[in-house]
C-alpha cells in the first residue's frame, strides 16, 4: 500500500528505529515497495519515512543514469554498514523534505550487511551512487537526515 511520507520536522523522523518483530516485516517491506514506486525517480525509502519505528529500507537504482549496474530491487531488513571507503561531497535530496537538497559528503564504496524480506541474509556491495542511497537511507534508521550531514543546503528549484 502506497503511504504518506512523514515530512520534516516531525518527531519521528529523529529517532532511533528498532527492530521489526517477524509479523511486521512482510507488511512493512510491502508498503516501503510501494511507496517508493509510487515517486518517480525515487530509488530508496526507509521505514521511518512511513511512521515505522522499525530497522528496514528499500532501495533500487535500476535504471537510474549514476548507476551502471545497480543491484536491484533491495528489500534491507535490519541492515548494517560493515566497511566504508572514500569520500565524495554530492547532491542529496528526500521525500521527506521535499523542498530542499544539500551537498552531503558520502563514502564512495560499502558493503551492508542485512536480512532479506524473506530472513535470509544479503551482503551489498556498493559504489558511487548507489552507495550513497544506501547510507542515505541507514541514515534514517538512527534518525539522522541529511540536513544533518549537508555542507550546503540549496532550494529544490534549484537542483535539476
Amino acid at each position: 500500500m502506497v503511504r504518506e511520507i512523514v515530512r520534516y520536522p516531525d518527531a519521528r523522523l529523529t529517532r532511533v528505529a528498532r527492530p521489526p518483530r517477524p509479523d511486521e516485516v512482510a507488511r512493512v517491506a510491502a508498503d516501503l515497495v510501494d511507496t517508493m514506486r509510487a515517486f518517480p525517480r525515487c530509488v530508496g525509502v526507509a521505514a521511518p519515512q512511513l511512521g515505522e519505528d522499525v530497522r528496514m529500507v528499500v532501495v533500487d537504482c535500476t535504471g537510474h543514469p549514476k548507476v551502471a549496474e545497480p543491484h536491484g530491487l533491495l528489500v534491507l531488513v535490519e541492515p548494517v554498514l560493515v566497511e566504508a571507503e572514500g569520500d565524495k561531497r554530492g547532491r542529496e535530496g528526500c521525500l521527506s523534505i521535499p523542498d530542499l537538497t544539500g551537498d552531503v559528503h558520502r563514502a564512495t564504496r560499502v558493503v551492508v550487511e542485512a536480512r532479506d524480506g524473506a530472513g535470509a541474509p544479503v551482503r551489498v556491495q556498493a559504489s558511487g551512487f548507489e552507495a550513497r542511497v544506501l547510507l542515505h537511507e541507514l541514515d534514517h534508521l538512527d534518525g539522522v537526515l541529511f540536513l544533518d550531514r549537508a555542507v550546503a543546503v540549496f532550494p529544490r528549484t534549484s537542483y535539476a
